[in-house]
């Protein structure tokens, strides 16, 4: 919406964005109404409170769920859509086996854990979590000790890849709210991953193991044997997860190379590498290569539409919550309101960095989704971000990574992670608390860590 002057001063809008954020808070967890329709509501409440016109709300409304949704909605459906393919073809069964006999029995947990890193790349962490428990279980019960040493480095892994790394919903949503480059962030992410997986989940996993001795659960997801007709190729499956990735890298190094005058910029050939490289690029040729290379030999034209289609479903909710997330941070930012957090933030002196990670922490306990949490706090802060001075692509991408670690951390009774790893491993709310609450805040807070020691050394 152009043209629109704040109706009020820094103090009241401030105060209109507390008493949205409370009343968003308060529909979720006391009225247990839908996050969707409880920050459509509320965005719609926020704008008429901020004094925007009547007949101007919708189309901000409109404005801000569309723009968000324009770059959301292609990235998490084509990367569910690859993930799926990789899960009903056993792809997950055939690398975890692969790196368990390159690490060896002993060393399982590392393997499990490394083979969740990489699948969790393409896949949702429920998904990730569900398709690896077998395997999870299948290794406990041959290697021997508690179930936590292997449970936790693979819930591990794939939690922080589902916060770090695109195509997942909260880091494509933070980047596209705050005009982060999704190659930079890509690769932050991934690089960041890894040591903030290997202290958190890994090294706390195997601690925890040896603190508590919980038993492979009975009679849970069959008997923990993963058995798949035709399975792919370690090759195949290797391809189909580097594919997208060599892509969209390299649109990053080319975009880099123009920009610094090395390759001139009407080049065709860097044009065209730029656009396979454009993250809804890359992702539909992945998906197309991934439909053709794992089907072959194994399922119909029929059968690959099923898988494909029927990938989408789940994920319905979360791209409308992304999207109506996109459309609250619309209305800050029009309203004025988020121009007034700006001010504030610089006023107090907190680094734009810091304040990112505190906003989302604060909503990840308040009302337990991730989503939800890394949405809001996005568009909270998106106008600090932008009135910043000096920040590069790198700090850009930090400060992503930075919105996840907030929205990680701190997972307890509101977060439906906390219930599904709680139930599968058997465990009571007590232990829950004292083994994945931990490793949560574990990789929020190192994560964070890593991140913002980056920011200051570049």
């Amino acid at each position: 919406m152009e043209n629109f002057e704040p109706v009020y001063g820094t103090g009241p809008l401030l105060g209109i964005a507390a008493g949205a954020i409370a009343l968003l808070l308060f529909l979720i967890i006391r009225f247990k109404v839908h996050a969707f329709i409880a920050l459509v509501v509320v965005s719609v409440i926020t704008a008429l409170a901020a004094g925007i016109p009547v007949d101007q709300v919708v189309p901000t409304l409109l404005d801000g769920f569309g723009g968000t949704l324009a770059n959301v909605a292609l990235l998490v459906g084509l990367g569910v859509m690859i993930g799926s393919m990789l899960e009903v073809t056993g792809g997950a069964a055939v690398l975890a086996g692969a790196l368990i006999r390159v690490f060896g029995e002993k060393r399982a947990p590392l393997a499990l854990g490394v083979a969740s890193l990489i699948f969790g790349f393409p896949i949702f962490f429920d998904v990730g979590l569900i398709v690896m428990l077998p395997i999870v279980f299948s290794v406990a019960r041959r290697v021997g000790g508690s179930v936590l040493m292997y449970a936790l480095p693979t819930a591990g892994a794939f939690a922080i890849m589902h916060a770090f790394v695109p195509p997942h919903p909260g880091p494509v949503t933070a980047a596209v709210e705050i005009g982060a480059d999704m190659g930079l962030t890509l690769l932050m992410g991934t690089l960041l991953a890894i040591p903030t997986w290997y202290l958190s989940s890994y090294l706390f996993g195997l601690w925890a193991g040896k603190r508590w001795e919980l038993p492979v659960p009975d009679d849970i997801m069959g008997d923990g044997q993963v058995t798949h007709e035709n399975p792919p190729h370690l090759a195949t499956v290797l391809s189909v997860l580097i594919l997208p990735m060599l892509l969209i890298f390299g649109n990053t190094g080319v975009s880099t190379a123009v920009e610094t005058g090395t390759v001139p910029e009407d080049a065709v050939w860097a044009q065209i590498l730029m656009m396979l490289g454009e993250a809804p690029i890359a992702l539909l040729i992945t998906i197309i290569y991934a439909m053709v290379v794992l089907s072959a030999g194994r399922f119909g034209r029929q059968r690959v539409e099923e898988i494909v289609g029927g990938a989408l479903g789940p994920v319905c909710g979360i791209i409308l919550i992304t999207g109506a997330g996109g459309m609250f941070g619309g209305v800050l930012q029009s309203s004025g309101i988020g121009e007034a957090l700006a001010g504030t933030l610089e006023n107090t002196g907190m680094p734009v960095m810091l304040a990112a990670f505190v906003i989302a922490l604060a909503l990840r306990v308040a009302q337990g989704s991730a989503t939800v949490a890394i949405t809001t706090a996005s568009g909270l802060v998106a106008p600090a971000v932008q009135a910043t001075s000096g920040l590069s692509g790198i700090d850009l991408a930090l400060i992503v990574i930075a919105i996840a670690c907030g929205a990680t951390a701190l997972s307890h009774v509101n977060d439906s992670g906390f219930w599904l790893v709680g139930r599968f491993l058997r465990m009571d709310v007590k232990t829950t608390l004292k083994t994945w609450t931990v490793m949560e805040t574990l990789i929020g807070f190192i994560g964070f860590g890593l991140a913002f020691g980056l920011h200051l050394a570049l």
